[in-house]
């Protein structure tokens, strides 16, 4: 894999990182400052920044397994 498609790739990875840590802020937020009024979007939350998280770990193992091959 040539050396630009390895930055593109870490680039990738910094992005779905980035994205999984706002949307985990976005559950803390909701925890420190407002848990009793709109603890009904805890789930919806729950389910986009697990999903975030798993897009992360996929792009870290494409990353990995390029920069191993």
């Amino acid at each position: 894999m040539s050396e630009e498609a390895l930055k593109a790739l870490q680039k990738e990875v910094s992005q779905k990182k980035r994205i999984a840590t706002e949307w985990a802020s976005q559950i803390h937020d909701l925890v420190e400052d407002r848990l009793l009024s709109d603890y009904d979007a805890l789930p919806e939350l729950a389910l986009r920044t697990q999903q975030a998280c798993l897009d992360w770990v996929a792009a870290k193992a494409r990353l990995d397994q390029a920069s191993a091959g």
